[in-house]
């Protein structure tokens, strides 16, 4: 079953400086979560789980490692109008700049978007972690008459001055908006929110980055080429001149927008309940599709509070509140603890282990009575014997070739060989 009235925009974000080192070699969407996916399969599961599949991502920075993750992974039936087209920012003579911004990189791509029949477009963002059914909120835009709906979050004053704040009438419709605003105005920005929301001082509704345009409006705004944004210019403009919906939803959302929420987004995964549920039934993760063996655990290893991928080799290890990506590979007596090893693209085989062994390289993995801590560990890293990661608040932040350090948590860089008894 497909929505037909829906079309998806996913927007594949700008060039993710403050999730480097991560972005470095990737875009947002791309960079490896809970072990096993991207970040763009949350917004494409999401539409794919409220049976909207036509959806469109939309790329400029670090693009090549997401469209082959996108084009390996959503195959569709030849006899299906479901798909995921990738729409990379490109130079035209109408248009002879890269995306300026969310608005303007939708109004570059209009003419491919206008070639579908679709009464609503929803926009939404490729580097965010959130479960929601959008049918919900297709019904509750439809219901209201509204032009435009904006997903909202209630959310409290340590927060608030990150997001676009709003408030609202009695019918939930929005009469002002505010982008980012500073500690001192909130008290004049608080908003009728659930008794729930209230007990844990979450007083001001936020937009999620997640809307829905009537198609007609959609076209009618997009003929302004001088707004770029739609959080700074298109929604506070559009305000009095035309219905615009809050949909205020309570389940768990994050925005990935540096490395500290990135980090506590990932480990959250380890919770007993987490709060981001992986394991639902309705609400299914998809990624691309490999043929992976199933996870080994030999010696006296203590695996407590973790997350496992497929594909991994760990022998002798303790792993603790800690996410391990798949093909990992842990050697004997090392520990891991409150980390995220995200794994690697490919297995070394026993020939290249033995001669790296006979040479004193280091394998791709990581190496014997290691202890790595507080630590992030990108894909295809070796990581020699001896070696100790012990992130924490103690730590200066700091960029090097093979590290970065930001908020106290270790970041080792894609691809990076750490010596025996290298130490940070």
């Amino acid at each position: 079953m497909i929505n037909k009235s829906t079309l998806a925009i996913i927007l594949g974000g700008g060039q993710g400086s403050r999730l480097a080192p991560l972005t470095e070699s990737r875009s947002k969407p791309a960079v490896p979560i809970a072990g096993k996916y991207r970040l763009v399969d949350i917004p494409i599961s999401n539409c794919i789980n409220s049976d909207i599949k036509r959806m469109f991502v939309l790329t400029q920075f670090n693009s090549a490692s997401l469209n082959q993750h996108i084009k390996n992974t959503y195959h569709f039936s030849h006899f299906s109008t479901a798909f995921v087209d990738i729409l990379a920012a490109e130079q035209t003579p109408d248009n002879p700049t890269w995306f300026q911004g969310t608005a303007d990189a939708v109004r570059q791509c209009m003419q491919h978007f206008m070639n579908h029949d679709f009464d609503y477009a929803l926009i939404l963002s490729g580097d965010q972690l959130y479960q929601m059914d959008f049918n919900e909120m297709i019904k509750a835009h439809e219901k209201s008459g509204a032009s435009i709906s904006i997903a909202t979050l209630p959310v409290d004053d340590k927060d608030a001055p990150d997001f676009g704040i709003l408030k609202t009438d009695s019918e939930n419709f929005i009469t002002s908006f505010i982008e980012k605003p500073s500690a001192e105005l909130l008290p004049n920005w608080t908003s009728d929110v659930s008794e729930e929301s209230k007990a844990e001082g979450k007083l001001y509704l936020a937009s999620m980055g997640i809307y829905i345009f009537n198609r007609d409006l959609l076209v009618e705004l997009m003929k302004n080429p001088d707004t770029k944004d739609f959080g700074k210019e298109i929604i506070p403009q559009a305000i009095g001149k035309h219905k615009i919906l809050s949909y205020q939803y309570e389940g768990y959302w994050t925005d990935i927008g540096n490395i500290d929420s990135f980090f506590e987004a990932n480990l959250g995964l380890t919770d007993d309940i987490p709060k981001f549920n992986l394991f639902d039934n309705s609400s299914k993760i998809y990624t691309r599709a490999r043929v992976l063996p199933p996870s080994k655990i030999t010696g006296a290893s203590t695996v407590d509070k973790s997350v496992v991928a497929e594909g991994c080799i760990i022998n002798g290890t303790t792993i603790e509140h800690s996410v391990i990506g798949i093909r990992s590979r842990i050697d004997f007596g090392t520990t891991v603890i409150n980390s995220y090893l995200m794994g690697n693209d490919y297995y070394q085989n026993l020939e290249e282990i033995r001669n790296n062994n006979l040479h004193n390289i280091a394998n791709i993995g990581i190496g014997e009575r290691c202890f790595i801590n507080n630590t992030i560990v990108d894909k295809n890293c070796r990581i020699g014997n001896d070696v100790r990661l012990n992130g924490g608040k103690h730590l200066e932040d700091i960029n090097t070739d093979l590290y970065t350090i930001k908020d106290g948590i270790i970041v080792v860089k894609k691809g990076a060989v750490l010596p025996d008894g290298f130490t940070v």
